[in-house]
């Protein structure tokens, strides 16, 4: 069991450490300082849910509707080319994002868009529920319960650390350049993952 645990583990982390458009979020709200807790937690709880999903046998499922991935990719296209567009205006405007100070949003704004981050995204599927998923057929039992809190345990650890530990860069985010240079690399990211996931879409 504590093989099976420390393998669900080191993939769990592998597949979340990338920057990608979830640890871009929670990122900048860490640097923020807004919602941390909550955010990190929806984060967290939802690769929780999508996992045992996946080692529950749903992953098989999911592979085999190639409709349903299509939706999520569709809406998800949308979502991140809207994000990026904003990061984009934020970095145009970055004098009221210092560390800690404006930049304000409620929670329900927050929490809507960790929401549509983690679910409009198809590479969360793909990763937690099919790949997870399938992985974890190689164990068996209660050798495959401990690779599925494994890969749990790791999304826990990761996002709190994340959001948590956004705080040491503060220093360096009390200059409004360093906002836009930050917005920038976000817009760049959702566009990017808008642009891949669109491609696959063309292509498929």
């Amino acid at each position: 069991m504590g093989t099976a645990a420390i393998s669900g583990f080191l993939l769990g982390l592998s597949l979340i450490v990338a920057i990608g458009a979830q640890n871009a979020y929670i990122l900048r709200q860490g640097l923020l300082r807004q919602h941390v807790f909550i955010l990190c937690l929806i984060c967290a709880l939802s690769d929780a849910l999508l996992i045992a999903a996946g080692v529950a046998g749903l992953g098989t499922l999911i592979a085999k509707s190639p409709s349903l991935i299509t939706v999520v990719t569709v809406g998800g296209v949308a979502f991140l080319f809207w994000y990026g567009l904003s990061a984009f205006r934020r970095a145009m405007h970055p004098d009221g994002l210092r560390a800690g100070n404006g930049g304000a949003v409620s929670l329900k704004a927050a929490v809507g868009t960790c929401l549509a981050l983690t679910f409009l995204n198809p590479h969360v599927y793909l990763d937690t529920v099919v790949l997870v998923g399938s992985l974890s057929a190689r164990f068996e039992g209660q050798a495959r319960l401990a690779y599925g809190l494994g890969a749990i345990t790791a999304s826990f650890v990761w996002f709190f650390s994340l959001g948590y530990g956004a705080r040491l860069l503060q220093p360096f985010f009390a200059k409004p350049s360093a906002w836009r240079i930050l917005d920038c690399i976000i817009g760049i990211i959702m566009w990017a993952i808008a642009f891949s996931l669109f491609s696959r879409l063309l292509w498929s």
